[in-house]
């Protein structure tokens, strides 16, 4: 069973959120529209690598495990797809 672009795109900010804020003590995650970097959003890749397993430990999956591809999105919009479209089926 997929999960719906809208369910995945409020996991995925609110996981964000989480990461963020405690990677800077406390400050506010900034706002994600689709065309954010994601490098220039003031996570380092420790907190990405820290994203993508709490995303993981949540939806069940890690898409960068499951594509025969390495990709590496840049912009959040190719974040989410990423997710959309490397889901078990």
């Amino acid at each position: 069973m997929s999960i719906s672009k809208d369910k995945l795109d409020s996991t995925i900010r609110r996981i964000f959120a989480e990461v963020f804020t405690m990677q800077a003590d406390g400050a506010p995650a900034p706002d994600l529209a689709g065309d954010t970097i994601l490098l220039n959003t003031g996570m380092d890749s420790l907190g990405f690598a820290i994203l993508v397993t709490m995303l993981e430990e949540e939806l069940g999956f890690d898409p960068f495990s499951l594509s025969t591809e390495a990709y590496y999105p840049s912009t959040y919009d190719e974040f989410l797809t990423f997710y959309l479209g490397n889901q078990p089926a």
